[in-house]
């Protein structure tokens, strides 16, 4: 399958995922050649703190969606990778608007991948930056629209 195609049905998948549709995801990028995938998010203001900032358990919802489908591109539509640790480094306020996500794999083996995340503004400026371990599994039958 090619970046292209990865990428279309990286789509699909968040067309049916409910965490994307809260965070206005939408997949802008797949580099299998860098095990890279980009997404943007529309920060909207319902999911900012009382400072007026996106809530920083979001930016961390917004690392994790990124990582995790890194790893899904390389695997393929039969595996999920879901995290089993995160760790997050708040660089500088993320104001709603546009928001930039990278998700890279660093090393993959037969269960575990390692990975790591970074989120930008629309000018650029670095917001925050995450290492994660996912565990990698086969894709459950209901998330894969096949019946039981």
């Amino acid at each position: 399958m090619n970046d292209l195609e990865t990428l279309a049905r990286i789509k699909q998948d968040f067309d049916k995922l409910p965490i994307a549709k809260l965070l206005y995801a939408r997949p802008v990028g797949y580099d299998s050649a860098a095990s890279r995938f980009t997404v943007e998010f529309d920060a909207q203001g319902d999911i900012c703190n009382l400072m007026g900032t996106v809530q920083g358990g979001i930016l961390t919802a917004m690392l994790d969606n990124a990582m995790s489908f890194a790893v899904i591109g390389e695997l393929g539509p039969e595996f999920v990778a879901p995290s089993v640790e995160i760790k997050t480094n708040y660089i500088a306020p993320a104001m709603p608007g546009r928001i930039f996500g990278e998700g890279h794999v660093v090393r993959r083996g037969r269960s575990i991948a390692f990975l790591e995340g970074r989120l930008t503004d629309g000018d650029g400026q670095l917001l925050a930056t995450a290492t994660a371990t996912a565990q990698i599994r086969p894709r459950p039958a209901s998330a894969s629209g096949k019946s039981a």
